[in-house]
C-alpha cells in the first residue's frame, strides 16, 4: 500500500441523461430553445455585451422549468443523478430537499467563448447537451488548488487525471454533467461550424 494518502477530492458526475434515445425530447427542447432566441428580446439584448455572438436567457428567462413543460421534464429527469451524486459527494442533506432553482438556455455559434467562472449561492451545477456539432468544445474545469500552487513544477503529460491542473469533459449530446457550484469552469472558443446548444442549471438547498 503506497503511503501518500488522496484528500480533498474534485468530483463532477457524467452520465447519459436518460437511458433510452433522447431523440425526441431532443428535438422538442431544441426547437423550444431556437424559439426563445427569437422571442427573448431581451436575452439577445443582454447576450450582445456578456455573451458576444451567441444567445443565453440567464439574464432574461432563468427558470425556464416553472414555464415550460418541456423544461420541467428535464428537472424530472435530473432528479435520480442529482440525487446519485449528492451521495456520492455525502451531502448531509436530512430534513432538506436540493430545489432547481435556475435553468436557461446556450446558443453558441462558432468563435464563441464562456468564460471561466463559477455559481454563486448554488449548491450543484450542471449542463445538458442538447446539439453538439463537430469539434464543439467541451466543458473545462479548473484546479480548485491552482492559485495556491507557487513553486510546484508543471505536471507530466501522463499524470493521472486528478492531478492535472485542468479537466475537460467533452460535449456529447443527451449527456448531463454535474459539479459542485463553486468550481470554475469555462467553455474555451468554439471551433464548431454549427451551434452547440446546451442548457445550463443550478440547485440549492436552502
Amino acid at each position: 500500500m503506497s503511503p501518500t494518502r488522496e484528500i480533498f477530492p474534485t468530483q463532477i458526475y457524467v452520465a447519459p441523461l436518460l437511458k433510452g434515445r433522447v431523440g425526441a425530447f431532443n428535438r422538442q427542447i431544441l426547437k423550444e430553445s431556437m424559439q426563445l432566441r427569437e422571442d427573448d428580446r431581451a436575452g439577445r439584448q443582454w447576450s450582445l455585451t456578456r455573451y458576444p455572438g451567441g444567445f443565453t436567457s440567464y439574464g432574461s428567462q432563468c427558470q425556464l422549468q416553472r414555464i415550460s413543460p418541456t423544461f420541467a421534464a428535464l428537472e424530472r429527469y435530473l432528479a435520480p443523478h442529482l440525487k446519485k451524486f449528492a451521495a456520492d459527494l455525502a451531502l448531509d442533506l436530512r430534513g432538506r430537499t436540493l430545489v432547481m432553482t435556475d435553468c436557461w438556455v446556450n446558443i453558441m455559434p462558432r468563435g464563441v467563448v464562456h468564460s471561466l467562472h463559477l455559481h454563486p449561492v448554488s449548491t450543484i451545477s450542471g449542463t445538458y447537451y442538447v446539439q453538439v456539432p463537430p469539434r464543439s468544445s467541451g466543458l473545462k474545469f479548473e484546479d480548485p488548488r491552482l492559485d495556491r500552487f507557487m513553486a510546484s513544477p508543471p505536471r507530466k503529460a501522463t499524470a493521472p487525471m486528478a492531478l492535472r491542473p485542468w479537466h475537460t469533459v467533452p460535449a456529447k449530446v443527451g449527456q448531463v454533467v454535474l459539479f459542485e457550484s463553486w468550481l470554475r469552469h469555462e467553455v474555451p472558443p468554439n471551433p464548431g461550424r454549427g451551434e452547440r446548444v446546451s442548457i445550463s442549471f443550478n440547485f440549492n438547498w436552502f
